[in-house]
């Protein structure tokens, strides 16, 4: 996927090492007296270790790299220690990564039992001079930005037998939100969908998305498109999804959906077929083709 991530000029680096704790991430590493990336995945691209080069040798740049993965860098990060940890989960606080800060959150919890710190004391540190709302969302109480799994079959629908139940299997469902490497994306059948067709479509639920994953975006009204179609590749060369089912409206501005996946398409090292499936604004199929 492309996104930002730092590069070294090897040419101004001298291997003095300043900027190796900077990167709290661990990404950085000096080998044969140079400083080295040694994983995209471990980069987040945000440049704490800029700071510390003397001889202007490290920049940020944007190209094809693995997607950053929080988990991973935790995993490797607890060894170093609390106050290696504090200073990476401040640095997320700082450049307000909620969405990285609360996976960082979520380790430490999971894995309290394991590590050898007080995992209370850093996330009440880290936290101390956050603001309640995100600090909310950073320790998962955010219902926008949590991830949540869930099983269709077990809802149960109060009263009336001939209500439709809800097959929503995931939470969140909006592009800007979803994380392509959650484990409910993996090899599922995706159903990307313009934010006004299950208002239009009366059988959404039981025709379309039943079965499926699901990410809702407006690409006339939202911002961002570069990162949608960066998040698209991600779950298709990530995330591994079987097939794409791109829902849109008939107006035209709903187009706009279906270059986006074609972009990440041809952006992607696999190939995923692709449905298009266009609608009318009362709800009818107008077209459905492979495309």
């Amino acid at each position: 996927m492309l996104r930002e991530i730092v590069e070294i000029n090897e040419d101004l680096c001298n291997g003095c090492g300043l900027c190796v704790p900077g990167c709290h991430e661990g990404a950085l590493q000096i080998i044969d007296g140079k400083a080295r990336l040694i994983s995209d995945l471990m980069c987040d691209g945000l440049g704490a270790c800029i700071g510390h080069c003397p001889e202007g040798a490290i920049t940020i740049t944007k190209r094809e790299a693995q997607p950053y993965n929080e988990t991973e860098v935790m995993k490797i990060m607890v060894d170093k220690g609390a106050n290696t940890v504090t200073a990476h989960l401040k640095h997320l606080v700082d450049h307000n990564e909620t969405a990285f800060l609360s996976e960082g959150i979520d380790f430490l919890k999971k894995h309290k039992s394991e590590i050898a710190f007080d995992v209370d004391d850093v996330i009440d540190e880290v936290l101390e001079n956050k603001p309640k709302a995100a600090a909310d969302c950073a320790t998962g109480g955010c219902p926008g930005s949590k991830p949540v799994a869930f099983d269709p079959g077990n809802i149960q629908l109060a009263g009336n037998r001939d209500k439709q139940a809800s097959q929503l299997r995931q939470w969140p469902v909006q592009l800007h939100l979803i994380n392509p490497m959650a484990s409910y994306f993996q090899k599922s059948d995706l159903l990307i969908a313009a934010d006004c067709s299950a208002f239009a479509m009366g059988g959404f639920h039981s025709e379309w998305l039943k079965e499926k994953s699901l990410v809702i975006a407006c690409p006339k009204l939202d911002s961002g498109m570069e990162s949608y179609i960066n998040k698209i590749a991600a779950l298709i060369d990530d995330a591994k999804v079987n097939t794409i089912t791109v829902m849109i409206m008939e107006v035209p501005c709903c187009g706009g959906l279906l270059r986006m996946v074609q972009e990440a398409q041809q952006m992607s090292s696999r190939r995923v077929p692709v449905k298009a499936v266009v609608i009318s604004i009362q709800g009818e199929v107008i077209n459905e083709e492979w495309v």
